[in-house]
């Protein structure tokens, strides 16, 4: 009859190490997580009733001020409108031309928008944008072309 004295390799039955994960018990985990947000999702997104106003703009609403246009020539002439001014004169012309149009008032409500020529002097378009700003005009745009 053979012994084994020394705790080595292990018996008729030993099973050894397993070095592989044991994956059953984590899908158990997730399907029951599954079967639980499937079940409290419905209950979240369940909505209360409310009876809101329809969106409808406000009546007392003014609608916005049409801008008044300078255009700059390559040249350096300068238009308000279909009007030449210089650009001593643009303040009082900007002006007119706001007060012509009804849109006389504060310098902060009216709009103005500068178009140029694509071959306008930096300086030319600069003095005209520098003369509108110390006049008090901030609300000015400025118009490109659209490259395609």
């Amino acid at each position: 009859m053979a012994a084994k004295l020394a705790g080595g390799g292990g018996g008729r039955y030993s099973l050894g190490q397993n070095s592989e994960i044991n994956v059953t018990p984590f899908v158990d985990i997730l399907l029951v997580l599954l079967i639980i947000f499937m079940v409290a999702v419905p209950m979240a997104v369940t909505s209360i009733k409310i009876d809101l106003p329809p969106a409808v703009p406000n009546p007392t609403q003014e609608k916005p001020k049409e801008p008044v246009f300078i255009s700059i020539q390559k040249s350096g002439a300068i238009f308000i409108a279909d009007k030449q001014t210089s650009l001593d004169n643009l303040e009082g012309d900007l002006n007119a031309k706001f007060t012509a149009t009804g849109q006389a008032g504060p310098k902060d409500d009216q709009r103005v928008m500068i178009r140029a020529d694509a071959d306008v002097l930096y300086a030319d378009f600069m003095g005209v944008l520098n003369q509108l700003q110390t006049a008090g005009w901030y609300k000015v745009g400025l118009i490109n072309e659209d490259i395609h």
